[in-house]
C-alpha cells in the first residue's frame, strides 16, 4: 500500500492554513516543520489540496467498503489507488482504474487456478501411469501363471500321447505273441515243477553266495539288493494272471475293497470300475472283459474327456462306499452296486488326493486349487475348507478321525484339525514339492517325500524333522509304512518305511535309527508305487519299466515278478494277501495270484 509522508502532510496543512487566512499559524508551522527546506514544488499543488485529499479519502473508503461487500474474491487489504490519483483524478477515472486493476487481479487468479489444474492433472497422470504399470505387472504375473498351467497341461498331454503310442506298440507285439504263448502254455505246464525246483535252487545259491548267512535286516551295513535280471522261476505264470479289460485310457488308480472281493479302478477315460474278483486261485489265465463289471461314469455321453479323469479313489472302512476324485474338481460317492450316492462340489481345480477317515463319517479331499476340504458324508455337504497352502495340494492323510496332514507344491506340510482355523502344526524343511505324506500306524510319526530327493520323518513333539533320509539320487514319488510294529496286526515285527523314486530304486528305512536298511535295485525306470503285504513280509513295487516285483523283506530278494504291456501306476494287495492288483498305462488292470 502507498503511504503519504509526514513532509507531504505538513505541506498540505501549511497550504491549507495560508489559504484559510491563518497567517500566524501558517508561519509557526512553516518555521517549525522547515517547509522552506522541503523539495515539494508548490506550483504543482492545487488550491484546497488538503480538503480534496480528505474528501477523496472518504470516497475511496466508501468505494473499498462497497468492493469488499460485493466481491469476496478480492483481498480485504488490497489498495487499488495511489494518493496522487485521489488528488488528481475524478470519481469516474478512479472507478476505471479500479475496474482495470480488478480485471488484472482476476486474470492472475485464473492463471493460478490453471496452474493448480495442470499440477493436479500431472499428479493424475503420474497416478494413472503407476496404476497402469501395476496392472501390467499383475497381467504379466497372471500370464506367467497361465503359461505355467498351459505348460503343465502340454506336458500331461505329451505324456498321455507317449503312453498311447506305447500302448499301441505293445498291442501289436501282444497280438504277435498271443499265438506263441498259447502254444508254449502246455509245454510250460509239463516242465513247470522241474524248472521251478531247479531255478529256485540256482537262485538261492546265487543269493547266499552274495549275501552270506545274513538276511536283509541282519547286517549292520545297508545292502544293495540288485536283481537286474530275474530268474525264470520268479516269473508269475500266465495261469496265475487275470487281465481285466474295459477301460479305454490309462488306469491311474486301483484299490481293493477292505471287506469283500471287489476291486475298484480309476482311469483317464472318465470312468471308475468295480470288478468282482473270485476268491482263491483264478487259474483262468485269460482276459476278462466287461462281464459283471460296474462302470461308474463321471460324464454323460462321450468318454475320454480329460477334465473328467478319475485321479484317485478310496473305499471307506467297512467297504460299503467308494469315493472317487476327478480332474473336474468334484468328489463322488458310490455304493458297491454302482449307484451314485453323492456329488461333492466346491473345489475350483482337479482333486489329486482323497481319503476316508477311519470312522467313515468324514471324507477329506486335496485339490489343485490349493485347499483341502473335509466333507460331512451323511449331510452331503462340506464341513470345513482349509486354505493354508500357496500352491496345489498334492496329498492328504488322516492322523485320526478329526486331524490330518496336507502337503503341497509350496514345499510345506500342515497338520490341521476340524474346527481349528489355523494349522495345529507346521512342518517346513523340504526344498521341493512334497509329493506324499503318510502317518505311521499309531499316528505319532509323519513321513514325507519330495522332489528335493529326500524323505523326512516328523513328530508332533517338535517343529524340525526327526530324520532327514538322503540316499536317493532322484525325486521320491511315494512312501509307505509297513503294517508292522505297535498298533498293528503284526506287533512283534519291526516298523519299516519304504520309499520309491524316479532313480528306479526302492529303499527301506529303519525309522528308529533313521538309517537305510537296504536298497532294492530291480527296476530300470521310475518306481511309481509300492505296497506292503498285510502280514508285512513282502513288498510289491510297480514301475514305468512295465514290471511288478514282489520282494521278500526277510531275504531281501525278488521272489515273484510280472511284466505287462505298459507302465504301472499303482499296485495294491487284497486283505488276505493272496492277490495283488496292478493298473497299467495300456488301459488294463491285472490281478495276480500270489502264493509261496
Amino acid at each position: 500500500m502507498t503511504s503519504i509522508t509526514s513532509v507531504e502532510l505538513n505541506y498540505l496543512v501549511f497550504r491549507y492554513l495560508q489559504e484559510s487566512g491563518f497567517i500566524h499559524s501558517a508561519f509557526a508551522l512553516g518555521y517549525e516543520a522547515g517547509i522552506n527546506k522541503c523539495s515539494i514544488d508548490g506550483n504543482l499543488v492545487p488550491p484546497g489540496a488538503l480538503v480534496t485529499v480528505v474528501q477523496k479519502g472518504l470516497q475511496y473508503l466508501e468505494m473499498e467498503a462497497n468492493l469488499s461487500n460485493n466481491d469476496t474474491d478480492i483481498d480485504e487489504d488490497f489498495s487499488f489507488l495511489q494518493p496522487l490519483d485521489l488528488i488528481t483524478k475524478d470519481v469516474h477515472e478512479l472507478r476505471q482504474i479500479i475496474k482495470d486493476k480488478r480485471k488484472s487481479l482476476v486474470k492472475d487468479k485464473e492463471k493460478d487456478k490453471d496452474l493448480d489444474k495442470e499440477l493436479e492433472s500431472e499428479r493424475g497422470r503420474v497416478r494413472e501411469k503407476e496404476r497402469r504399470e501395476s496392472e501390467v505387472e499383475r497381467g504379466r504375473a497372471r500370464e506367467k501363471e497361465r503359461l505355467e498351467r498351459e505348460k503343465e497341461r502340454v506336458e500331461r498331454e505329451k505324456e498321455r500321447l507317449e503312453r498311447e503310442k506305447e500302448r499301441l506298440e505293445r498291442e501289436k507285439e501282444h497280438e504277435k505273441d498271443r499265438d506263441k504263448i498259447e502254444k508254449d502254455k502246455e509245454r510250460e505246464k509239463q516242465h513247470e515243477n522241474f524248472t521251478d525246483r531247479d531255478m529256485v535252487m540256482d537262485q538261492d545259491e546265487k543269493v547266499h553266495a552274495n549275501q552270506g548267512e545274513n538276511g536283509v535286516f541282519g547286517g549292520p551295513e545297508p545292502m544293495d539288493i540288485s536283481t537286474t535280471s530275474t530268474s525264470q522261476s520268479c516269473e508269475i505264470s500266465s495261469s496265475d494272471v487275470t487281465i481285466l479289460q474295459g477301460h479305454t485310457s490309462e488306469v491311474c488308480a486301483c484299490a481293493w475293497n477292505p471287506t469283500g472281493s471287489l476291486l475298484a479302478s480309476g482311469s483317464g477315460d472318465s470312468t471308475a470300475r468295480i470288478w468282482p474278483i473270485a476268491d482263491g486261485s483264478s487259474r483262468s489265465g485269460g482276459q476278462s472283459g466287461p462281464l459283471n463289471v460296474l462302470v461308474l461314469k463321471h460324464v454323460k455321453g462321450r468318454t475320454n474327456e480329460k477334465s473328467k479323469d478319475v485321479t484317485t479313489l478310496d473305499w471307506n472302512g467297512d467297504g460299503t462306499l467308494l469315493a472317487t476324485g476327478s480332474y473336474d474338481g468334484q468328489a463322488r460317492i458310490w455304493s458297491t452296486n454302482g449307484e451314485l450316492r453323492s456329488t461333492l462340489s466346491k473345489h475350483k481345480g482337479p482333486i489329486f488326493s482323497l481319503k476316508w477317515n477311519k470312522k467313515g463319517d468324514y471324507l477329506l479331499t486335496g485339490s489343485c486349487d490349493k485347499t483341502a476340504i473335509v466333507w460331512d458324508v451323511k449331510a452331503e455337504e462340506w464341513k470345513q475348507q482349509f486354505e493354508f497352502h500357496s500352491g496345489p495340494t498334492l496329498d492328504v492323510d488322516w492322523r485320526n478321525n478329526v486331524s490330518f496332514a496336507t502337503s503341497s507344491t509350496d514345499n510345506m506340510i500342515y497338520v490341521c484339525k476340524i474346527g481349528e482355523t489355523r494349522p495345529i502344526k507346521t512342518f517346513a524343511g523340504h526344498q521341493g514339492e512334497v509329493n506324499c505324506v503318510k502317518w505311521d500306524p499309531t499316528g505319532s510319526l509323519l513321513a514325507s517325500c519330495s522332489d528335493d530327493i529326500t524323505a523326512k520323518i516328523w513328530s508332533m513333539k517338535q517343529d524340525k524333522y526327526v530324520y532327514d533320509l538322503r540316499e536317493h539320487s532322484k525325486e521320491i514319488y511315494t512312501i509307505r509304512w509297513s503294517p508292522t510294529g505297535p498298533g498293528t496286526n503284526n506287533p512283534n515285527q519291526q516298523l519299516v518305511l519304504a520309499s520309491a523314486s524316479f532313480d528306479s530304486t526302492v529303499k527301506l528305512w529303519d525309522v528308529e535309527l533313521g538309517k537305510l536298511i537296504c536298497s532294492l535295485n530291480g527296476h530300470r525306470e521310475p518306481v511309481y508305487s509300492v505296497a506292503f503285504s498285510p502280514n508285512g513280509e513282502y513288498l510289491a513295487s510297480g514301475s514305468l519299466d512295465k514290471s511288478m516285483h514282489i520282494w521278500s523283506l526277510k531275504e531281501g530278494k525278488i521272489v515273484k515278478t510280472y511284466t505287462g504291456n505298459g507302465g504301472i501306476f499303482e499296485v495294491c494287495w487284497n486283505k488276505e494277501g493272496d492277490k495283488i492288483a496292478a493298473c497299467f498305462a495300456n488301459n488294463t488292470v491285472c490281478v495276480l495270484d500270489f502264493r509261496m
